[in-house]
C-alpha cells in the first residue's frame, strides 16, 4: 500500500538539491526532490566541467531519443573540462517562441536529473518548480516524466495550469500553457504549447501522471488551488515566512522592522483546521526542521513536513564545500545571520539572504560587479508596443531596462539572483575582465539549528544523519 512521505525535501535554489541529495534522501523511504530551476544551465556547465564521474553520461545513455542525446553531448561535453580560466558556454534565453535546441536541452538535463536521483532504489522522487519561471515548463516538465518522477512541486506562484499539463503529457497529447505577460490587452491569450510527437524518436513513450503538490502560503491560496485548478491537486504544501528562498509577501499594510524586514502578523497564519477540512494532504514547512515541529504537524493533521534549511548544508547537496565549511562554522557558534530581503529579487517577492564575507550580501562586493543579465530566468514578459512580447530584469543594466519600460525605482536594490545562484553551486561564470561572479546564499530563519546534526566533533553531516534526527529523534 502506497504511503504518503512524511518528510519532503525541499528543492531549493539552482542545483542545491541535486541528484545526489534527492537520491539520499528517498533510499531512505521520505520524498528527495530535485530543483528543476535553470537545469538547462547546470547541466551545460557540468559537460564543460568535463562531466566528473560519468554521471550525465550514464544518465544519456538511458535517455529514449538518443539521437537529441547524441547532439547535446557533442556540442556541450569538454573531455577533461574547459581550461582554467575561461567562461562557460552561453545558453540563448527562454522566450515564448522557444529555440529547438533549447527545448531540446530543457527536456534533456530535466531527464537526466531525474534518472540519478531514481537511480538505484525504487521510491518515488519529486521535482520542484518556480511558477514564476514560466518560458521553460513544459519542456522541463516532459523531460522529468520521461524519466518517471514521481511528484511535482510548483510554488513561487499561483501554478493553476500545471496540473492540466500533467494531464495532456500522460495522455500523450500536446501541452499548453498560458503564460503571464504585463501589459497584455485581457482578451488576448499568450500560450505556450509543446507537442512531444515533434521531439521523439519513434513511438511516444508511456507516461504515469507524477502527484502534483501545489506549494502555498495561505488559506486563500489553498482554496484558489483546489476549486480553479485545470486538474487535480493531489496534495499542498503550507510554506510560513521563515522558509529560506523567496517569501510571500505579509498580508495588509507592510509593515518594516528596524532593520528594514517585513514584518509578518497574525493574518499570514495558516489555520489548520481549514486546511484539513480541504480534505487532501498537506504539509507544513518553515521551521519544521525538528522532530518535535514534525511531531507537532502530524498532531495537527498534516502529512508531514517539508524541510530546506537542513538539508541545504548536508554533504549530499550541490551548495559549494567552501560555503557550507564557513557556515556551519556560524552555526556552530550560533552567529549566523538570515536578511528577508525585500529588494534583492527582481521578482517582487522577498527572499532571504544569508549574511557572509565575500558573498553579494555584502553591498561593496554586489556593487563591484559589473551588470548582466545573460541567463535570464526570471525576466518578466511584457506586451510590446508593436503587439510583440519583450522581455526585462530590474537586476539588468539600468539604461536597458528603463528603455524597456521599466521604472528606475523598481529597479533599486535588485540583484542578479540567476548568476548568483549557479556561483553557490561551484559554476560561477567567469567574466571577460577576470572577474568571477559572486555567489549569493539563501536559507530558512532557523540556519543556527543545524548545528544539531553534527555529531561531536564532526564538521560535516549527511542527509540519512538529518532524517534520523527528524524522525527518531
Amino acid at each position: 500500500m502506497f504511503q504518503l512521505p512524511k518528510i519532503i525535501q525541499g528543492g531549493m535554489g539552482v542545483g542545491v538539491s541535486n541528484w545526489r541529495l534527492a537520491n539520499a534522501v528517498s533510499r531512505f523511504g521520505q520524498l528527495g526532490v530535485v530543483s528543476g530551476t535553470a537545469l538547462d544551465s547546470i547541466f551545460v556547465r557540468r559537460l564543460a566541467d568535463g562531466d566528473k564521474g560519468g554521471h550525465i553520461r550514464r544518465g544519456l545513455d538511458a535517455f529514449p531519443f538518443p539521437a537529441m542525446a547524441r547532439r547535446i553531448w557533442q556540442e556541450y561535453f569538454v573531455d577533461g573540462g574547459k581550461p582554467s580560466g575561461s567562461a562557460y558556454p552561453a545558453l540563448p534565453m527562454h522566450r515564448h517562441a522557444e529555440p529547438r535546441k533549447l527545448v531540446e536541452l530543457s527536456i534533456v538535463a530535466n531527464f537526466v536529473e531525474v534518472f540519478l536521483a531514481r537511480e538505484g532504489h525504487k521510491n518515488p522522487v519529486g521535482i520542484n518548480f518556480l511558477e514564476k519561471v514560466q518560458l521553460p515548463h513544459l519542456a522541463s516538465i516532459y523531460g522529468a516524466m520521461l524519466a518517471g518522477v514521481g511528484y511535482v512541486l510548483m510554488g513561487a506562484g499561483i501554478p493553476l495550469h500545471i496540473p492540466g499539463v500533467l494531464n495532456a503529457y500522460a495522455a500523450q497529447q500536446p501541452a499548453e500553457y498560458k503564460l503571464a505577460v504585463t501589459g497584455v490587452a485581457q482578451d488576448r491569450d499568450v500560450v505556450m504549447r509543446l507537442d512531444p510527437a515533434e521531439y521523439a524518436e519513434g513511438a511516444l513513450p508511456e507516461l504515469a501522471r507524477p502527484k502534483f503538490l501545489a506549494i502555498v502560503s495561505s488559506n486563500t491560496l489553498a482554496t484558489t488551488m483546489l476549486r480553479r485548478s485545470n486538474g487535480r491537486v493531489d496534495g499542498l504544501v503550507i510554506e510560513g515566512p521563515t522558509a529560506g528562498g523567496h517569501n510571500a509577501p505579509p498580508r495588509g499594510k507592510l509593515q518594516l522592522t528596524d532593520d528594514g524586514e517585513p514584518v509578518y502578523g497574525e493574518r499570514d497564519r495558516v489555520n489548520v483546521d481549514d486546511l484539513r477540512a480541504l480534505g487532501v494532504p498537506f504539509w507544513l514547512a518553515g521551521g519544521y526542521g525538528s522532530a518535535g515541529k514534525l511531531r507537532e504537524a502530524l498532531e495537527c493533521g498534516a502529512a508531514g513536513v517539508q524541510v530546506g534549511t537542513a538539508f541545504a548544508f548536508c554533504r549530499e547537496s550541490g551548495l559549494r564545500e567552501d560555503l557550507k565549511k564557513e557556515l556551519i562554522a556560524q552555526t556552530v557558534a550560533g552567529t549566523a545571520v538570515v536578511f528577508t530581503d525585500l529588494r534583492a529579487s527582481s521578482t517582487g517577492f522577498p527572499f532571504k539572504v544569508v549574511q557572509l564575507e565575500g558573498t553579494a550580501s555584502e553591498a561593496a562586493v554586489y556593487e563591484a560587479r559589473k551588470a548582466v543579465c545573460d541567463l535570464g530566468y526570471l525576466r518578466e514578459p511584457y506586451a510590446m508596443p508593436d503587439g510583440g512580447i519583450g522581455y526585462r530584469c530590474a537586476a539588468e543594466p539600468l539604461d536597458n531596462y528603463v528603455a524597456k519600460g521599466g521604472k528606475a525605482e523598481d529597479a533599486v536594490g535588485r540583484k542578479c539572483l540567476c548568476n548568483a545562484l549557479l556561483a553557490n553551486v561551484g559554476h560561477a561564470q567567469l567574466r571577460k575582465d577576470g572577474s568571477v561572479e559572486p555567489a549569493l546564499i539563501t536559507a530558512g530563519n532557523d540556519i543556527n539549528s543545524i548545528a544539531e546534526f553534527l555529531a561531536p566533533g564532526n564538521s560535516s553531516y549527511s542527509a540519512a544523519d538529518v532524517l534520523r534526527s527528524l524522525l527518531y529523534g
